[in-house]
């Protein structure tokens, strides 16, 4: 049975600026931050907020987003879950950059990396 199916399931809005985490049903608009009035960034379904004043994890999730990733843990059906490896700090953000400008890879697939 899918997960994602029967019920609508509110997703993750973030503002790297202000860095605040709100939930909104996943409707297709444009979600603006309360602070700030900027967009908010789609983070997906499996998004777990750092810490407000943790830097180097905000750092790393302003850059996973940027790239175009998002925080999924499911298919996006929602059938199966292959959780997806999402770098947590800014060293590991750098350290992947360095292996995509290495190998030839795009910086969404190097972020995407589990083991290097």
């Amino acid at each position: 049975m899918c997960t994602y199916a029967m019920v609508a399931y509110k997703v993750h809005y973030v503002c790297v600026r202000c860095r605040l985490s709100r939930k909104h049903v996943w409707d297709g608009a444009e979600h603006l931050c309360t602070s700030c009035r900027r967009l908010m960034l789609f983070a997906g379904h499996d998004f777990a907020a750092p810490r407000r004043h943790d830097d180097r994890r905000w750092a790393a999730v302003a850059a996973v987003l940027e790239a175009g990733l998002t925080y999924e843990g499911f298919e996006p059906c929602g059938c199966g879950r292959e959780p997806k490896y999402r770098p947590r700090t800014a060293a590991q953000v750098r350290s992947r950059r360095q292996v995509a400008a290495r190998r030839g890879l795009t910086e969404a697939e190097a972020l995407a990396l589990r083991d290097l």
